[in-house]
């Protein structure tokens, strides 16, 4: 082969070359991408798909194929693709979603925590959850170091939270300290008086020292105070008050007999709560601002938040019957005390107080229990006094519970009743289910008394007691 030949066949192939090289160069640049090739989209956010351009004919011609989930973390590949001269060209790009949320994570009980002495911390509890992966309590991890609890959770992005607990171990937190019995009550003037007592724990101290300071004179009528100062090992201490009343011994008259001061007003409501007229009752006080008070008994569980806001609307919830059964009730003496201890019991629950204020099913002065013990009453209303309990009659009665049947005679019977020179007007009404003659007069008899100058307030244990006769 000469070389004129050789040099001809290196310039074809050299030509080839090029043509191939530029051929490979030319498909390889027809489609290019507007924006990255891998681009990052935040789990929930919006991908925005920028695109892609030809560099030789129209960009309309590029087809664009693939989809983003963005509420699922993972990796996506959107393809776009061009024909020229029969020859298909395509590229990607790839679209991340990822979970760039933290965990949340939440402590039960306080951030700051008092533990007394070496005692160890006993976990009161944590939740883990995270927006994407759901709960992730399982996968807290939990370590404590120099009285630091460190809670950190991980969820499979990476993402972290690390939250902390401190553990407090100087005690700084006082006694419990509370009374037995009403914060304020009243003992007749020369009987003896009997201290109902305390109760007191402390979260630290075994030994909690309690003072009583202060002394009640029965020879002597007047306001008394007692102070219940406790104090524990570490010197905290927790101060409660009890204010004692000497008062003379009230008349036992169905009205007639009456304590000299300005008039006021005292309205009760017996055997509630219930669902229909007690909330109703209840609003209207509150519009009045004027304080009543609910001699209760036993209903269903599903009606102790109504005693509640009794309670902490500021009315004195008072003891009725557990089951206002007169059968039961009057049966006898053993009888009674348990059906009192057990509605006691309820309302000590629900407000935190050991109620001593209490009315007798049918009044002090009811005959029905001559049918199931004789005698029974007059035993009963003398024991009540020397137990420490202040049992309350009426002197004007609504007679909702009788034949009664409209407001206006609930209005008239209330009305007629209430005597301004009189300081203990006790009014007997009720508040069973759907008594609105009652409910639709309370707001009258308010403003009549108010018109008269009456001052409204709640039975409490310094109120003279109003009682009745005994008839059996």
């Amino acid at each position: 082969m000469n070389k004129t030949l050789i040099k001809i066949l290196i310039g074809i192939g050299c030509f080839v070359i090029v043509i191939v090289v530029g051929s490979i160069f030319f498909f390889k640049n027809l489609i290019s991408l507007k924006g990255d090739e891998v681009v990052q989209v935040a789990l929930n956010s919006n991908y925005e798909e920028k695109g892609a351009k030809t560099n030789f004919i129209d960009d309309d011609n590029i087809k664009i194929t693939g989809e983003v989930d963005n509420k699922k973390v993972g990796t996506y590949k959107i393809k776009y693709e061009v024909k020229f001269l029969g020859i298909k060209v395509d590229k990607y790009r790839t679209v991340e979603v990822v979970d760039r949320e933290a965990p949340e994570l939440t402590l039960k009980g306080g951030e700051t925590v008092n533990v007394c002495g070496d005692a160890k911390y006993e976990e009161e509890g944590y939740t883990a959850t995270d927006s994407y992966e759901g709960d992730l309590t399982d996968k807290v991890k939990v370590e404590e170091k120099d009285d630091i609890i460190f809670y950190t959770v991980e969820d499979n992005s990476g993402n972290k939270t690390t939250v902390r607990r401190y553990i407090n171990r100087d005690d700084k937190e006082a006694p419990k300290l509370t009374l037995v019995g009403s914060s304020t009550s009243s003992v007749v003037l020369n009987s003896k008086y009997s201290d109902p007592g305390y109760k007191v724990s402390d979260n630290c101290s075994e030994k909690v020292d309690v003072k009583v300071e202060g002394k009640v004179d029965t020879s002597k009528t007047g306001n008394y105070t007692l102070t219940y100062t406790a104090t524990d090992e570490a010197g905290n201490t927790t101060t409660v008050k009890r204010k004692v009343s000497v008062v003379k011994k009230t008349s036992t008259s169905s009205g007639s007999g009456s304590i000299p001061g300005n008039c006021v007003i005292y309205l009760t409501f017996d055997d509630g709560p219930s669902k229909t007229s007690t909330p109703k009752i209840l609003e209207i006080l509150k519009k009045k601002n004027v304080k009543a008070t609910f001699f209760v008994i036993n209903h269903s569980s599903s009606l102790d938040y109504l005693i509640k806001q009794e309670y902490q609307e500021g009315h004195t919830v008072a003891l009725h019957s557990y089951t206002h059964n007169y059968k039961t009730v009057y049966s006898s003496k053993t009888a009674f005390y348990n059906d009192l201890k057990k509605i006691q019991d309820k309302v000590e629950k629900l407000t935190g107080v050991k109620q001593m204020i209490t009315r007798f099913p049918g009044g002090s002065s009811n005959t029905v229990s001559r049918n199931y013990k004789k005698g029974i009453m007059s035993e009963l209303t003398k024991e009540m006094k020397e137990k420490g309990y202040h049992y309350f009659d009426w002197n004007v009665s609504s007679g909702d519970a009788g034949n009664v049947k409209t407001s206006d005679a609930v209005y008239k019977n209330v009305t007629k009743g209430i005597s301004t020179k009189r300081s203990n007007n006790v009014v007997l009404m009720h508040d069973f289910e759907n008594n609105n003659k009652t409910v639709n007069a309370l707001e009258r008899i308010i403003d009549y008394g108010l018109a008269k100058g009456c001052k409204f307030d709640k039975i409490d244990m310094t109120t003279p007691m109003v009682t009745h006769g005994v008839n059996n």
